[in-house]
Protein backbone atom coordinates (compact mmCIF):
# COMPACT_ATOMS: atom_id res chain seq x y z
CA UNK A 1 0.00 0.00 0.00
CA UNK A 2 0.99 3.59 -0.88
CA UNK A 3 1.73 5.64 2.06
CA UNK A 4 1.67 9.51 2.73
CA UNK A 5 5.17 10.69 4.88
CA UNK A 6 4.63 14.00 6.03
CA UNK A 7 7.56 16.35 8.15
CA UNK A 8 6.45 18.85 9.78
CA UNK A 9 10.22 20.64 10.77
CA UNK A 10 11.28 23.38 13.16
CA UNK A 11 13.94 25.07 11.23
CA UNK A 12 12.78 25.96 7.56
CA UNK A 13 16.67 26.52 6.79
CA UNK A 14 17.16 22.79 6.64
CA UNK A 15 14.28 22.32 3.99
CA UNK A 16 16.66 22.35 0.71
CA UNK A 17 19.20 19.54 2.33
CA UNK A 18 16.11 17.76 3.42
CA UNK A 19 14.46 17.43 0.10
CA UNK A 20 17.93 16.60 -1.50
CA UNK A 21 18.18 13.34 0.99
CA UNK A 22 14.73 12.66 0.16
CA UNK A 23 15.32 12.20 -3.82
CA UNK A 24 18.76 10.54 -2.58
CA UNK A 25 16.30 7.98 -0.14
CA UNK A 26 14.37 7.01 -3.70
CA UNK A 27 11.24 9.77 -3.49
CA UNK A 28 9.72 11.06 -6.30
CA UNK A 29 8.48 14.21 -5.43
CA UNK A 30 8.17 16.46 -2.56
CA UNK A 31 5.31 19.26 -2.06
CA UNK A 32 6.49 22.07 0.75
CA UNK A 33 4.43 24.25 2.59
CA UNK A 34 5.05 26.91 5.03
CA UNK A 35 2.93 26.44 8.01
CA UNK A 36 3.02 27.66 11.51
CA UNK A 37 1.58 25.44 14.00
CA UNK A 38 -0.11 25.98 17.86
CA UNK A 39 3.19 27.52 19.44
CA UNK A 40 3.46 30.21 17.21
CA UNK A 41 -0.05 31.77 17.49
CA UNK A 42 0.27 31.31 21.32
CA UNK A 43 3.62 32.81 22.07
CA UNK A 44 2.28 35.61 19.43
CA UNK A 45 4.71 34.93 16.97
CA UNK A 46 2.36 33.70 14.15
CA UNK A 47 0.11 35.56 12.49
CA UNK A 48 0.05 39.09 12.80
CA UNK A 49 -2.85 40.74 13.73
CA UNK A 50 -1.43 44.77 13.54
CA UNK A 51 -1.53 44.41 9.94
CA UNK A 52 -2.76 47.97 8.67
CA UNK A 53 -5.82 47.93 6.20
CA UNK A 54 -3.30 48.87 3.28
CA UNK A 55 -0.24 47.32 4.37
CA UNK A 56 2.97 48.53 2.31
CA UNK A 57 4.91 46.02 0.82
CA UNK A 58 8.23 47.13 2.58
CA UNK A 59 6.68 46.90 5.45
CA UNK A 60 5.35 43.39 5.22
CA UNK A 61 9.40 42.76 4.09
CA UNK A 62 10.86 44.24 7.00
CA UNK A 63 8.45 42.67 9.43
CA UNK A 64 9.25 38.31 7.95
CA UNK A 65 6.74 35.69 10.37
CA UNK A 66 8.63 33.07 11.83
CA UNK A 67 7.48 29.77 9.95
CA UNK A 68 7.55 26.17 10.02
CA UNK A 69 8.02 23.71 6.86
CA UNK A 70 5.68 21.31 6.11
CA UNK A 71 7.30 18.53 3.88
CA UNK A 72 4.74 15.65 2.10
CA UNK A 73 5.40 12.90 -0.26
CA UNK A 74 3.40 9.96 -1.03
CA UNK A 75 5.72 6.82 -1.91
CA UNK A 76 4.89 3.46 -3.06
CA UNK A 77 4.44 -0.06 -1.79
CA UNK A 78 7.53 -1.64 -0.04
CA UNK A 79 9.55 2.01 -0.05
CA UNK A 80 11.75 2.17 2.83
CA UNK A 81 10.43 4.28 4.92
CA UNK A 82 12.78 3.58 8.05
CA UNK A 83 15.85 4.87 5.50
CA UNK A 84 13.70 7.81 5.09
CA UNK A 85 13.46 8.67 8.62
CA UNK A 86 17.08 7.81 9.37
CA UNK A 87 17.93 10.43 6.25
CA UNK A 88 15.65 13.00 7.88
CA UNK A 89 17.38 13.00 11.19
CA UNK A 90 20.74 13.15 9.65
CA UNK A 91 19.54 16.17 8.53
CA UNK A 92 17.20 17.20 11.71
CA UNK A 93 19.28 15.61 14.72
CA UNK A 94 16.87 13.01 16.31
CA UNK A 95 13.45 13.71 15.91
CA UNK A 96 13.04 12.90 19.86
CA UNK A 97 14.41 16.17 20.74
CA UNK A 98 13.26 19.28 20.86
CA UNK A 99 12.60 21.93 18.21
CA UNK A 100 13.39 19.21 15.25
CA UNK A 101 9.91 18.05 14.00
CA UNK A 102 7.72 15.63 13.49
CA UNK A 103 7.72 12.71 11.15
CA UNK A 104 4.82 10.59 10.13
CA UNK A 105 3.34 8.07 7.52
CA UNK A 106 -0.02 7.90 7.16
CA UNK A 107 -1.35 4.40 4.74
CA UNK A 108 -2.76 5.73 0.90
CA UNK A 109 -5.47 3.27 -0.13
CA UNK A 110 -5.35 4.13 -3.64
CA UNK A 111 -2.48 6.81 -5.46
CA UNK A 112 -3.31 7.82 -9.23
CA UNK A 113 -0.36 9.42 -11.05
CA UNK A 114 2.25 8.02 -8.75
CA UNK A 115 5.55 7.42 -10.41
CA UNK A 116 9.01 6.01 -9.51
CA UNK A 117 11.71 8.25 -9.84
CA UNK A 118 14.25 7.06 -12.47
CA UNK A 119 17.68 7.94 -11.59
Amino acid sequence: MAELIVLVMDDPNKADEIVNAWLEAGVSGVTMLDSAGLGHFISKRGTRDDLPVIPSLASLLRSREETNRTLFTVVPDNFDVEALAAATEKVTGTLDDPDTGILFVIPVRKAWGLHRRRR
